[in-house]
C-alpha cells in the first residue's frame, strides 16, 4: 500500500468516531482490513492512540468552527445572482 492510502485511512480515523472505535477494538484487523501492509499495519498497532483521539477531537473543533464561519461577501453576492 502507499503512504496515500495510509493517509487517508489516518483521515478516516480522525474525521469517523465508529472508525476509531473499531480500531481501538482491533487495531491490526481493522488496518488489514484497510488493506495495509503487513509494515504499515505494525505500524498502526503501535500508533498513539491517546494521540490520535486529541487529533480527532482538534480536527473536529476546527471542522465545527469552519461551519459557523459566515460565507465570504462575494459567496453570498454570487448566490444571489444565480437564484
Amino acid at each position: 500500500m502507499s503512504a496515500p492510502a495510509l493517509e487517508t485511512y489516518l483521515a478516516r480515523l480522525y474525521t469517523d468516531a465508529a472508525a476509531r472505535a473499531r480500531f481501538d477494538a482491533d487495531p491490526a484487523g481493522e488496518a488489514s482490513r484497510a488493506g495495509l501492509s503487513q509494515e504499515e499495519c505494525a505500524a498502526m498497532v503501535e500508533i498513539d492512540r491517546i494521540g490520535l483521539e486529541m487529533a480527532a477531537v482538534s480536527f473536529g473543533n476546527k471542522r465545527a468552527r469552519y461551519a459557523r464561519r459566515p460565507r465570504p461577501w462575494w459567496r453570498q453576492l454570487l448566490s444571489r445572482m444565480t437564484r
